[in-house]
């Protein structure tokens, strides 16, 4: 045990805050707009976070689980937003995200966990790409993107 006296050792220093974009101009330009700057803010969030707190399990996880949906051309265009670690993927930009896709839980061990409940989906894979597609994989035809309005499945193709 410590003397009460006894000093603290000097923190570190924060690193600077990151410059995150103007959601209200990405509003402004509209929903594929603010559908990237909500992606490019998480992820300059994440890592703050990361060189801040270290990179623990959750964190880690949660920061190669954005880059790969982000990597995606479906998973890009859902609004993304994270609680607890879990990468969740919304039909809209507005503050209400109704569960229309499966999300993804990083677990203790570096592995995902995609969880939804409709359609139904309890499975655990090894990297956030598997965990990606499988996301992907188990959206419900017709779902709305975020970025378009449109159905995920009636999204020109490339080609």
């Amino acid at each position: 045990m410590s003397e009460p006296d006894t000093p603290r050792p000097p923190r570190r220093p924060l690193p600077p805050k990151p410059e995150l974009p103007d959601m209200a101009e990405a509003r402004r330009r509209g929903p594929a707009a603010e559908v990237e700057a909500r992606w490019l803010g998480l992820r300059l969030a994440w890592e703050w976070y990361r060189a801040v707190y270290g990179s623990g399990v959750g964190r880690r996880g949660t920061i190669a689980l954005m880059e790969a949906a982000v990597a995606d051309p479906v998973l890009r265009q859902f609004y993304p937003h994270t609680s607890h670690y879990n990468l969740h993927f919304a039909p809209t930009t507005e503050r209400i995200y109704p569960r229309v896709a499966p999300y993804v839980m990083p677990l203790g061990d570096g592995r995902f966990r995609v969880l939804g409940a409709n359609p139904p989906v309890d499975e655990e894979v090894d990297t956030a790409e598997e965990a990606v597609a499988l996301v992907v994989a188990r959206l419900a035809p017709g779902t709305l993107l975020a970025a378009t309005g449109r159905p995920w499945d009636e999204q020109p193709t490339a080609g």
